[in-house]
């Protein structure tokens, strides 16, 4: 099979498209021909090998695992003998971190770790939700405890996380400001954002305005700053970017709390823990995931590099398998 394949850490030139083996599912496995398949931020942190938390994970010299990719979405075409939950040709999606071998034309994957697609629902769109939309979730209503009324602030509003973390506050009945490129504003404004930030002009940290909550995709300012923006008994939410400053989160979180009455939440993720909620969600209408491409398994490279430029709307999808025409068309 087709994979795309890293042997040392790097750049996205890194990256090559190579024949491997086609894997065999073990019995609690199923084997997925892969139709879609998105790329996140850990892709990202695993393949340039700068954070040491991610090598010892992925390997302290060389890479252990050589095939990147965990938000996938496809067919099943093969069972382990202990496999209960799915059958072959069930359309299924999932978040394969700890695993992952999403950048490929097969994976194999436990039965815990997927869902059924919705039958609405492209390859490319399902590919797009495990972890973006596990995050705005669980940072939304785990974490933030969002509720009806309030004012709520998205840093970083226009990838995969933001998007699905306003289109999901708007079924709370809550204001949401939107802060991103300006290249971004007039889609959050379509998606339902009450008000947009350009952060290259304005500092939301400095502009007066204050929430009940603010959801950080990006982490890329000091919290301190950002509390300043924060309501009275107001939450923070962080669900990735800067290693440096989830520490500070972590770490200054109990203080902050004793101090101000502001609390700061850190988002663990809960790996697929949400998929049927957010498969609702979409289903009746009200969350379409944004797709920047699709791309091709060939074009993994260059889609990383605009992943890394930070410009993309939504989630950056690759597809693997075209979808079949239905014959005569």
């Amino acid at each position: 099979m087709k994979a795309i394949v890293f042997t040392k850490y790097g750049s996205p030139d890194v990256l090559e498209l190579k024949e491997v083996d086609k894997p065999i599912p073990k019995d609690d496995e199923v084997l997925i021909e892969i139709h879609a398949v998105s790329i996140n931020d850990w892709d990202l942190g695993a393949l340039d090998g700068t954070s040491f938390v991610n090598r010892l994970i992925f390997g302290l010299l060389k890479p252990k695992i050589r095939i990147l990719g965990s938000d996938v979405a496809g067919r099943v075409e093969m069972v382990g003998k202990n496999v209960l939950k799915f059958k072959p040709g069930d359309e299924v999606f999932g978040d394969l971190s700890g695993r992952w071998g999403g950048f490929a034309e097969y994976v194999c994957a436990r039965e815990k770790d997927l869902a059924l697609k919705a039958p609405s629902m492209s390859f490319e769109q399902a590919a797009a939700v495990p972890q973006a939309a596990m995050l705005a979730v669980q940072g939304l209503l785990d974490k933030g405890r969002i509720a009806p009324g309030q004012k709520l602030l998205i840093n970083g509003a226009g990838g995969g996380v933001g998007t699905f973390a306003i289109q999901t506050a708007k079924q709370f009945g809550v204001e949401v400001t939107a802060v991103d490129h300006p290249e971004k504003l007039d889609m959050l404004r379509s998606m339902g954002a009450d008000h947009v930030i350009d952060y290259t002009r304005e500092d939301f940290t400095k502009g007066g305005q204050r929430y009940d909550l603010i959801l950080d995709v990006k982490t890329s300012r000091s919290i301190l700053d950002c509390l300043r923006a924060l309501n009275p008994k107001g939450r923070y939410v962080t669900v990735g970017g800067s290693m440096a400053r989830l520490f500070q989160a972590l770490l200054l979180g109990p203080w902050i709390w004793m101090a101000t009455n502001k609390k700061v939440g850190l988002v663990a993720l809960k790996q697929n823990k949400d998929l049927e909620y957010m498969k609702g969600l979409f289903e009746a209408g009200k969350v379409v995931p944004v797709i920047d491409g699709a791309y091709r398994l060939s074009e993994v490279p260059g889609a990383f590099r605009q992943f890394e430029a930070g410009r993309h709307k939504g989630k950056i999808v690759i597809t693997v398998k075209e979808a079949e025409s239905p014959i005569g068309m």
